[in-house]
């Protein structure tokens, strides 16, 4: 057993894949200030890389499902990364505070069995993470986020919102080329969001006050990210409810729009 941040700096500041699927129990010591790096730690294949990698058209071959494969679990790699540093840099002075820390934990360690699941499915295609670019656009928006109502705004009710569409696409395109265990693991990864953002919502509800959800998120959302980066590709605003409960919020969120073409892009 190790205190929570050993457990977090280890996870945050470690390079390897070990170092971020560090799965031991924790204790919840005092708070202690910490300062955000420029990077996470990364060796080796892990390492950020500058080129480019654009997301396969189309999933039928071998290679692009690895190659999605390999977004995906690099987005569940800066997802553990981002909730580390969130336990670290967050203060927890009261029994409600280590509370929302511990949901934070909870949502990690799902975070390491999505990329666990991810990598092995590469390899059983005939690749290794780290056989394609990666990118720190998430990690990118880390050091904006300066109080909790900001991670939750963007963790929470934005990017893994937007995952509930995500997942649920992408959970049909595998059925669709025949493959059932990549289908079986999507299915996990969108049950598992659903907890996600229900997790946010709950906490966001209960710091907002008499402002309405809605407001209250778009308040603490960090420029220049907007509520359009809450929708993925073939947005289901049933989906979304489920995860949300919050009827003015869906309503707001479905009529939203602006020049983000990610969520303009049609189900082909």
């Amino acid at each position: 057993m190790i205190s929570y941040t050993q457990y977090a700096k280890q996870i945050l500041l470690g390079g390897t894949l070990e170092d971020k699927l560090l799965d031991v129990p924790v204790v919840w010591t005092s708070w202690e200030s910490f300062e955000i790096p420029k990077a996470p730690g990364r060796v080796g294949i892990m390492a950020f890389s500058e080129r480019q990698q654009k997301f396969p058209k189309n999933l039928f071959g071998i290679q692009q499902r690895a190659q999605a494969l390999h977004s995906f679990a690099n987005h569940e790699l800066l997802a553990i990364e981002m909730m580390a540093t969130a336990l670290l840099i967050y203060p927890h002075q009261d029994e409600e505070s280590v509370r929302f820390k511990k949901g934070i934990l909870s949502a990690l360690k799902d975070e390491q069995k999505h990329l666990s699941m991810y990598i092995k499915r590469i390899n059983e295609l005939g690749y290794s993470f780290g056989d394609f670019p990666l990118n720190d656009f998430f990690w990118r928006q880390m050091e904006k986020l300066k109080t909790p109502s900001q991670y939750m705004a963007m963790m929470a009710l934005t990017f893994e919102a937007a995952n509930l569409d995500f997942a649920q696409y992408y959970k049909n395109i595998f059925k669709d080329v025949g493959d059932h265990e990549t289908e079986k693991i999507m299915e996990i990864v969108l049950e598992d969001e659903i907890t996600h953002v229900a997790f946010g919502v709950h906490w966001m509800k209960r710091w907002k006050g008499d402002e309405s959800l809605w407001k209250y998120y778009r308040d603490s959302l960090p420029f220049p990210l907007t509520p359009a980066r809450s929708k993925g590709i073939g947005f289901d605003a049933t989906l979304h409810a489920k995860a949300m409960n919050d009827d003015n919020f869906i309503c707001e969120l479905k009529l939203y729009d602006d020049d983000f073409k990610i969520t303009k892009r049609s189900k082909t």
